[in-house]
């Protein structure tokens, strides 16, 4: 895979070509461009061009996960600031696990999940059918994984029916935007509300308004197991993408009420800094991505409802992470500092925690 990536990128191939006789979604709008002195604007292009120096090694030295998660980071900051110098990337990718007969699938079905939410995103900013079809295709094989195991909901393996948090986020997440791109549907969003409905019931989402990880074999919540930041965001985003699909405003307080837990914990934001509740050394591959999928959804919900709260939030974790978590243009685990274990995923959460904040904020009218 690295060969292809590298020669695709080198030959400059920008969008993956449409059949003959089908359409283009007509493409979003850019956006306004932020002026190139915008501090955080540029902040996070260093970020990102870091990124992208590693971006071989992000494909294929990490779990498939964390590759969607890295190119949907390279696409928030695409369609923040308007531009779309990195297109390139998309087409790379996407041919890239075509070749050879390889695909988007995986052993574990949250991996194929955060593919879903990233080719959503890709046919959002480019109005590439292909990206979609691959999003829709890979849902379809997800509903597999939908078992009467705890009552229902998605396994985390294709091997093991444990059920977990995040395998479930993802999947109300990706049927909600399914359900957006494709006018006249009804399919996703029967898949989205089922899943609502079996994850509210589960218990994972406890009275203190923080998502655990999962349920035991008695399918029962664990409420000792550790309330990961990137399980709060994407319940998060998914309550916001729900309130739009059903017009409940419900949804937006089960949102508010997580982002206000996680704001105001002492262990996963100790002096206003958001932190995963894990020591560094036992953090993993996986955790250093957590943080910037939580701030990326946070800022759905600033966009939303507005707040000063997140504003302030989001504003303080990034000045945070470019004044004590950086050496040079690399990012490590500890937005509070001190800097140490700079990987490609911390790298992704830096870049996306600094893209909160391009263009600078402003409160968006209620609906």
């Amino acid at each position: 895979m690295i060969v292809v990536l590298t020669v695709l990128s080198a030959a400059g191939i920008g969008y993956v070509r449409f059949a003959a006789h089908e359409q283009a979604a007509p493409p979003r709008p850019a956006g306004p461009i932020v002026p190139a002195d915008s501090p955080f604007t540029a902040e996070a292009a260093i970020a990102l061009a870091q990124l992208q120096r590693n971006v071989a090694d992000a494909y294929t030295h990490t779990h498939l996960w964390q590759a969607a998660s890295a190119l949907s980071a390279t696409i928030g900051f695409m369609r923040a600031t308007g531009s779309r110098a990195y297109l390139p990337d998309l087409s790379a990718t996407y041919l890239s696990h075509h070749h050879d007969g390889r695909t988007f699938r995986s052993n574990y079905y949250d991996d194929e999940g955060w593919w879903v939410l990233t080719w959503i995103r890709a046919y959002e900013l480019t109005g590439n059918r292909a990206y979609l079809r691959q999003a829709k295709s890979v849902f379809k094989a997800l509903t597999k994984g939908w078992n009467p195991v705890c009552g229902g909901g998605l396994q985390w393996t294709h091997r093991i029916p444990y059920k977990n948090a995040i395998t479930n986020e993802t999947f109300m997440a990706d049927a909600v935007l399914l359900h957006e791109a494709s006018p006249g549907d009804t399919r996703y969003a029967r898949w989205a509300l089922r899943e609502w409905r079996w994850f509210s019931a589960s218990g994972m989402l406890t009275p203190r308004h923080l998502v655990v990880d999962g349920l035991s074999a008695r399918c029962r919540p664990k409420l000792h197991s550790p309330t990961w930041t990137y399980n709060q965001g994407m319940l998060i985003g998914a309550m916001v993408d729900m309130a739009k699909m059903t017009g409940r405003r419900s949804f937006l307080a089960i949102a508010g009420r997580v982002a206000h837990a996680v704001i105001h914990s002492p262990r996963l934001s100790p002096g206003g800094i958001l932190h995963e509740p894990c020591r560094p050394s036992s953090c993993g591959r996986d955790a250093p991505m957590f943080k910037g999928i939580f701030m990326m959804n946070l800022k759905l919900l600033y966009d939303r409802v507005g707040g000063t709260a997140y504003q302030a939030y989001m504003r303080r974790n990034a000045l945070a992470v470019w004044a004590h978590d950086r050496r040079g243009s690399s990012f490590g685990l500890d937005w509070a500092g001190p800097y140490l274990a700079p990987t490609i995923t911390s790298q992704a959460s830096a870049l996306d925690v600094l893209t909160t904040q391009i263009p600078a904020l402003a409160r968006p009218a209620r609906p």
